[in-house]
């Protein structure tokens, strides 16, 4: 199959897949969400996804669909259906289906939608241009949720400047990207937000955190500004598709290129442990 559509035990090619109106996704957005890439027709990191989507049930009042080891076992045969051995997978369980209503029925069975298709984790050693523009999104921005419209429209509004990511930030603060963690390096160090609710703690975030120890970088967890931001040795922008990408400017100004050494050092790493993490190979997670 060129790419490969799933809704509750249907499958097919993704553009034939139909759903019904009453999903409370298609109304509410009501569900979670989770997405990852696969190389070799292996999904690199599946069960810290489906995890985290676990989760975010749980946080949402949502009945699972299947358990932490059906669905990865799921995800694993549906991957390998695609002719691409490169892929993106992307999975969301919606609360379940019922005639549109604010309020939701207890019990509702969930629905779980699967989507995959062609696609290849960007370049790591390619610079990237940033914008900045305030956080308008919910409260809830620690949940995967499919409440994205906030983030659609940052993301929509960096392409049409021209720029391949937008920064967010709240009341001084930086909190994320529309799409992606950031984080930067320092005087040696790396710096990352806290996980509150303003941010997603990304998964690729955390392996970069993990790596950096690893790597005896030093790892600040703290709140930082703009500011401070367009000060810094490197930028570093990270998520499931972009595992270590380097920012060369924000809103224009160049920004980076101070510590070339230590960002290569930190991206080769991540390339090399994402590369055995799909290999078939690789052992239990960090």
């Amino acid at each position: 199959m060129k790419t490969l559509g799933y809704y509750n035990g249907q499958i097919d090619e993704l553009d034939k897949i139909l759903v019904p109106m009453n999903d409370r996704a298609c109304s509410f957005g009501d569900g979670v969400y989770d997405s990852a890439y696969a190389r070799r027709h292996i999904i690199a990191r599946l069960p810290e996804h489906v995890e985290r989507i676990l989760s975010g049930c749980q946080a949402l009042d949502i009945a699972p669909p299947c358990t932490k080891d059906e669905m990865i076992a799921l995800l694993s045969d549906l991957v390998k259906r695609v002719d691409d051995d490169e892929s993106f997978v992307y999975w969301q369980i919606s609360r379940g289906t019922q005639p549109r209503a604010h309020i939701y029925e207890s019990g509702l069975a969930s629905n779980l939608w699967v989507a995959i298709q062609p696609m290849p984790i960007r370049d790591t050693y390619k610079k990237i241009k940033l914008i900045s523009l305030p956080d308008l999104r919910h409260s809830l921005c620690h949940i995967k949720t499919l409440n994205l419209l906030a983030g659609t429209m940052a993301a929509t509004e960096a392409f049409r400047a021209g720029a391949d990511e937008c920064v967010l930030h709240r009341s001084g603060r930086v909190t994320e990207c529309s799409r992606s963690n950031i984080g930067f390096l320092k005087n040696g160090s790396y710096i990352t937000p806290p996980e509150d609710q303003w941010m997603l703690p990304g998964i690729q975030r955390a392996h970069t955190i993990a790596m950096c120890k690893r790597l005896g970088v030093p790892v600040e967890v703290r709140p930082f500004s703009l500011s401070e931001l367009m000060a810094a040795d490197e930028v570093i922008v990270s998520s499931v598709g972009s595992l270590c990408l380097a920012a060369s400017s924000i809103d224009g100004c160049p920004v980076g290129g101070k510590a070339p050494a230590l960002l290569k050092r930190l991206q080769d790493a991540l390339e090399q442990e994402f590369d055995e993490a799909t290999s078939g190979d690789a052992g239990e997670p960090f």
